[in-house]
């Protein structure tokens, strides 16, 4: 990915919600409205943005500590841009930004496998709980 042709953002400010929550939604990483993912993204420790020509093309989020444990979220490109190396140059850019943590990251089961080559294994020691429990195991989220 040439970096000249892309830009990384790292803060909230000037980002149009409703473009994050619209490619949230598509790839069903979320469902939130826009002021609610502003919200979400505000709160995290790490938040990464990539336009190109000003479009929003992709967003990841972390959040941390910032000392032992991290947790990455929403990794999300737009199809027109897949294939690129945007999406590792997000996760690069969180990783760079959680150096020294324990990362656990959370995807869609589909995309279960992408993460590997940065590392990420799969875990036999966790849990979740989802207020939406039926959507999530319909998806495939939980194991027997």
């Amino acid at each position: 990915m040439s970096s000249s042709a892309y830009e990384i953002i790292d803060t909230c400010e000037k980002i149009d919600f409703q473009k994050v929550s619209d490619l949230l939604r598509y790839y069903g990483l979320s469902d939130l409205d826009s002021d609610t993912q502003r919200q979400v993204f505000q709160n995290s420790y790490v938040t990464i943005f990539v336009k190109k020509d000003g479009e929003l093309i992709g967003v990841g989020r972390a959040i941390s500590d910032g000392i032992s444990q991290g947790a990455i979220y929403n990794i999300a490109v737009k199809d027109a841009y897949r294939g690129k190396g945007i999406g590792k140059r997000i996760v690069d850019e969180i990783l760079k930004r959680l150096s020294g943590c324990n990362v656990v990251l959370y995807t869609h089961p589909k995309h279960i496998g992408l993460y590997e080559h940065w590392g990420f294994r799969r875990m036999s020691t966790s849990y979740a709980r989802f207020p939406e429990e039926k959507y999530y195991e319909q998806e495939g989220f939980f194991r027997e």
